[in-house]
């Protein structure tokens, strides 16, 4: 029997593929596993529910075995959504062997505005190591011949660590803009494990092992709040949808618990470029929270809160030279 035109899926513990031959173009999508936090953004855009979550295994409060997530091939179009929304960059997608991203190729998706610059007129080059060492992804390398730091930015996750061990010299422009709240009195006692899949330092354990927020470098990828012992509580509402002279009500589902839950992250909202499309609209509704302001944090404030620096690592050093 011929498997043309039928998405074919592998995977290993490190990998997962998704394949799908045509006559004349060629889909592959290759999701790593070891970037991959199980968040829960690729879930909630995907027009089909193809994608699901997979639990983390967690023993005494840590986690021995990270969440992820597993792809239905049956009911996967290859539509490329959750490879654009992705917030670690796990998923990547091909095309007769070439980078290309349907949604994205077609404008049913905007590009996000999203980008980490470097001035080296401003940088103390004393910092170098501070800063390739805290960066959690590893794609910032010195180029001796330019005298200059240059960042693999189709890998970079904009988590901003970088501002606050260059001190500035790095500038980061996030895509998602929301909020990020910690209640620890609400806390399962010992557990960490929300400092264990965070991808970023913005949930971590400090010197004494207490768990720690620090705001500023949080991507808003809700990983935390998927491995949480304390689950969120949901009811069903409708939304009102309108695209192109179509409206129809949309049942969508929000938490009622969130005053109580130890962790909670909130999208408000995203740049992007401009785009008319329906399903970047539905996107939108699956994924924001219902904010109609942003209060986006100072970075000039950012760059001297001695908590940011502290979460760094190596970070205690560093703010006891800088005093």
């Amino acid at each position: 029997m011929s498997t043309r035109g039928l998405t074919q899926k592998t995977r290993t513990e490190k990998e997962m593929v998704l394949e799908r031959a045509m006559v004349t173009r060629h889909y592959v999508m290759r999701w790593d596993l070891e970037r991959c936090v199980g968040c829960q953004m690729g879930p909630l855009v995907c027009p089909k529910d193809a994608l699901t979550h997979v639990d983390a295994v967690v023993e005494k409060g840590r986690m021995v075995q990270k969440q992820s997530i597993d792809v239905d091939p049956q009911k996967c179009i290859l539509c490329g959504e959750c490879a654009e929304i992705c917030p670690v960059n796990a998923i990547q997608m091909s095309v007769n062997g070439q980078p290309e991203n349907p949604v994205v190729k077609y404008e049913a998706f905007p590009i996000l505005e999203q980008s980490t610059t470097f001035q080296d007129e401003t940088f103390d080059w004393s910092k170098k190591d501070f800063v390739i060492e805290n960066c959690p992804t590893d794609v910032i390398r010195e180029n001796v011949e330019d005298h200059t730091l240059e960042v693999d930015d189709a890998h970079c996750i904009r988590c901003r660590q970088c501002e606050i061990a260059s001190g500035g010299a790095f500038h980061v422009v996030q895509p998602w803009q929301g909020s990020v709240v910690l209640k620890k009195e609400f806390c399962v006692e010992g557990c960490l494990a929300c400092s264990d899949i965070c991808p970023t330092r913005a949930l971590h354990r400090n010197e004494a092992g207490e768990l720690v927020l620090a705001d500023y470098y949080c991507i808003k990828c809700g990983a935390c709040v998927q491995i949480c012992p304390v689950e969120a509580q949901y009811e069903e509402y409708e939304v009102k949808f309108e695209s192109q002279g179509v409206t129809k009500l949309v049942k969508h589902r929000r938490v009622t618990n969130a005053d109580n839950l130890p962790i909670w992250v909130e999208r408000w909202r995203v740049r992007h470029q401009p785009v008319r499309s329906g399903a970047w609209v539905q996107a939108l509704l699956n994924l924001a929270d219902e904010k109609a302001e942003m209060v986006e944090i100072d970075r000039k404030r950012a760059l001297k809160r001695r908590d940011l620096i502290l979460a760094l690592k190596g970070g205690n050093e560093k703010a006891e030279q800088e005093e």
